[in-house]
């Protein structure tokens, strides 16, 4: 019990990997994402601390290591793993999570499926997680828990260690308080989140829905709302608020409200796309495709993403410009999903069979109107193929940020390529120079994808160095830096 700080994330620090029959631990394999700008922290205190959870076999088995000392680039610091069995996992993760919370968040109410959660398990979970977390913290530590999986951590936290400073960061959407009381489970978690001296978000919109479920929920005291940084309010994103509280009182406990959109890592990207090797791969691309455009799509495989609706957007393009035939390409990389989770069930199936049928109908031999890319692409070769795109199409129905427009930005110091991106995706309060599109109407869609297809490279120009200049000024430190300055102390006190 000896951490200042403390992390509470799902996902582990490191990559565990066996090495001539003994397991060792390696840097993440990208140094661009959250955990090691997390990890960063570690360098400010005296000791920090990280709790994960581990799948276990048998988690009562003496010879499990449940807490191992890592030193790294970032320092020295303690990893608490939690054992969870196969069953715990499946319920705790694909089934409560996936199947009953990530629906709600997304305000997708006719995915969500009550009846096979197991409220028990998930209260365990977070109950172990809370007391790995309070074993670890020393007297006064900031403890930190990340994400929706974890939101029974804090109460359990307060009770456990009332001496301890609790933030909560949430990395979905937050919904309005019709769709988020859906939950039967509403009451027992806002009151955890209730529990902690922060609260973060990654944009205004989802504070204020969470204030407003709050007050739904109970009676608590809320501050003024005071008007929300110019640079997030963008008259034609239907995520803009202006106005949004920063404070509440729940009983004794006094939580601030913070909106901080997680950004990128600007100049490792940059650095990473500006190699010799990365512009070689990326001009073999061009090359590939001659006087024709690219257009490139990237997310997961999943119902909030929208992929089928763009697949149709694009083939009632070529439906429309036969000019277009054989002068543009869309490649749609949708990294498939765990296909025995019944939340995913179909949506591949649905983007491949669309394809296929755009193929079929448009195709030569010497032109594939679609390329489909289900398996994960390394980050090495994604930046090749983000600096020889000409449109990146990045349109989800519902999305907390969307860190692949970002990075798009970040590749593209030549200042060409149009981003075409959802006004629903979090990132769209950020990057009001994008192409914004609503991806609920078939026209705005369709007219978004060819003003970029046809933007004049002036205009490029323009609108790139507007979102290259947000994304550095709020970038991934200026996410953490102002997430902890939520705090009383500020940062100061790590």
């Amino acid at each position: 019990m000896n951490s200042d700080l403390v992390i509470v994330y799902h996902r582990q620090p490191y990559e565990e990997v066996e090495e001539d029959g003994r397991i060792v631990f390696r840097e993440n394999k990208s140094p661009n994402g959250i955990v090691p700008t997390l990890k960063s922290f570690f360098g400010r205190v005296d000791k920090g601390a990280w709790v994960a959870w581990k799948l276990a076999k048998d988690p009562s088995n003496p010879g499990f290591e449940s807490v191992v000392e890592i030193e790294d680039a970032y320092g020295q610091y303690s990893v608490s793993r939690l054992p969870l069995t196969e069953h715990q996992v499946k319920s705790f993760y694909h089934v409560t999570s996936k199947e009953a919370f990530w629906p709600i968040l997304h305000s997708f109410k006719e995915k969500y499926d009550y009846d096979p959660v197991d409220w028990p398990t998930f209260r365990e979970v977070n109950w172990a997680f809370a007391e790995a977390a309070a074993a670890e913290a020393a007297e006064g530590a900031v403890v930190w828990v990340h994400d929706y999986n974890l939101w029974l951590v804090p109460g359990y936290l307060l009770k456990l260690r009332p001496d301890l400073r609790i933030s909560f960061f949430h990395h979905t959407p937050f919904p309005s308080a019709d769709m988020f009381n859906v939950l039967p489970w509403r009451k027992e978690i806002i009151e955890s989140l209730l529990s902690c001296d922060v609260v973060g978000f990654h944009i205004p919109r989802y504070a204020a829905n969470f204030v407003a479920t709050a007050e739904s929920l109970f009676d608590v005291e809320t501050g003024p709302r005071v008007p929300v940084n110019p640079d997030f309010i963008r008259d034609n994103v239907g995520l803009t608020e202006r106005k949004v509280a920063q404070h509440l009182r729940h009983g004794d406990q006094l939580v601030r409200v913070q909106s901080s959109p997680v950004g990128v890592d600007v100049d490792y990207i940059e650095s990473r796309a500006t190699t010799e090797e990365t512009l070689t791969q990326a001009a073999a691309i061009r090359a590939e495709l001659g006087e024709g455009s690219m257009i490139l799509s990237v997310g997961r495989t999943d119902y909030t993403k929208g992929g089928t609706d763009q697949l149709l957007s694009f083939e009632r393009v070529l439906e429309e410009r036969p000019d277009l035939h054989s002068k543009v390409r869309l490649l749609h990389v949708s990294v498939s999903a765990n296909r025995n989770m019944t939340v995913y069930e179909g949506i591949q199936n649905e983007i491949e069979a669309t394809t296929g049928r755009i193929n079929g109908r448009f195709g030569s031999f010497d032109w594939t109107p679609v390329t489909l890319m289900s398996r994960a692409i390394p980050f090495d070769e994604l930046v090749a193929y983000y600096r020889a795109a000409d449109v990146a199409w990045i349109t989800p129905l519902a999305d907390g940020m969307n860190l692949v427009a970002k990075e798009f930005v970040a590749c593209r110091a030549d200042n060409r390529g149009a981003l075409v991106l959802s006004e629903f995706a979090g990132a769209a309060v950020e990057m009001g120079s994008a192409v914004l599109a609503n991806p609920f109407s078939h026209k705005s869609m369709d007219r978004a994808i060819l003003q970029a297809l046809e933007m004049p490279k002036a205009e490029q120009e323009a609108r790139m160095q507007s979102m290259r200049a947000t994304i550095r000024k709020y970038d991934i430190a200026h996410w953490a830096e102002d997430q902890m300055a939520g705090f009383a102390g500020g940062t100061d006190a790590l």
